[in-house]
């Protein structure tokens, strides 16, 4: 195995050991609140829906080339190559989405009660199941070019023109038009909604700051009269919605610059760092969001305690019962 093979596996399976475990806590935290609770609130169902994008992320790309970089399993045919890149790029670009309408609902939810943005709130939690049903469609059609253009590395793609080399596959267009428009869709595709989250977030850390300013006038004004934290719920999403979004606008900006260079190249790259790179920065994206998840959101966390302290109970009655 040569020493860029195995970096290169190296970085996957850190992404895969953090991502995978991660987003399966989340997933698992949420199924317990609503075993539980027989109900989630909309952004709790915004927060499971991304972990799911994310875990297929991690768990289609980053696992599956920690194995091939290994040389642990041969799975990327023509037709490996088609299903895991098409699936890939439908979880993430459905993950970028997600983060949107999360970052969109949360500004949403900072709203006066009784305003114009507290009815649309409302409108946008009752029709919650039409946007994720909406979302995968337009995800799964933008990606289906994967499946027409996606071949095996072993159908000669080192000196084809309008390709892209992903190591253990390609992407080749059949003409230049082809290649830019695909390129220029995807991009299109990342940058509306990372402009329309990051609108979104600096309302919210505007609302945050006055809300700053004005608890510490009421403090000054009342000294000692214990004035509190009414609505800090809503800052804590808040700033953990933040948090996703700035990690996302630095992640995928860097994974969308390094496309747009990919599309400016002529021949198809011998080596395939610009794409490995480029998918390192936007798996990171769906491998540490669940780390912010667990730390930030106290649902996920109190649920996930609540698992692990049951474990010594349980095993602390059957041993007294077998006694």
């Amino acid at each position: 195995m040569q020493s860029e093979e195995f970096v290169r596996g190296m970085l996957y399976l850190s992404l895969t050991v953090v991502g995978v475990p991660g987003n399966i806590a989340v997933i698992l935290a949420f199924l317990l609140l609503f075993y539980h609770e027989n109900r989630l609130l909309p952004a709790d169902a915004i927060v499971l829906h991304l972990a799911c994008a994310n875990l297929l992320v991690v768990g289609v790309r980053c696992l599956l080339e920690t194995l091939a970089s290994f040389r642990l399993a041969s799975i990327y045919g023509d037709i490996g190559c088609k299903a895991v890149i098409f699936v890939y790029r439908t979880s993430r670009s459905l993950s970028i989405w997600l983060t949107f309408v999360l970052s969109a609902y949360q500004c949403l939810s900072i709203a006066p009660p009784g305003s114009h943005w507290a009815s649309i709130r409302a409108s946008v939690a009752h029709y919650l199941g039409f946007v994720f049903l909406f979302l995968w469609l337009l995800n799964t059609c933008m990606s289906s070019a994967a499946i027409l253009f996606s071949f095996g590395t072993q159908n000669d793609s080192s000196l084809a023109n309008h390709g892209i080399n992903v190591q253990f596959c390609y992407v080749q267009f059949p003409s230049k038009l082809s290649k830019e428009a695909n390129g220029a869709a995807q991009v299109g595709r990342d940058v509306v909604p990372m402009a329309l989250m990051t609108l979104a977030s600096l309302i919210i850390l505007v609302f945050l700051y006055k809300h700053s300013q004005q608890v510490k006038g009421l403090r000054s004004s009342s000294s000692g009269s214990g004035s509190g934290g009414g609505g800090g719920a809503e800052q804590r999403a808040a700033k953990a919605v933040v948090a996703l979004v700035t990690l996302y606008v630095v992640l995928y900006g860097v994974d969308n610059g390094l496309w747009v260079y990919t599309l400016t190249v002529r021949k198809t790259m011998r080596s395939s760092l610009i794409s490995d790179l480029r998918i390192f920065f936007s798996s990171l994206y769906a491998a540490l969001s669940p780390v912010i998840i667990i730390a930030s959101n106290r649902k996920v966390n109190g649920r996930l305690r609540c698992v692990t302290q049951e474990k010594p109970v349980l095993e602390k009655a059957t041993s007294l019962s077998t006694m």
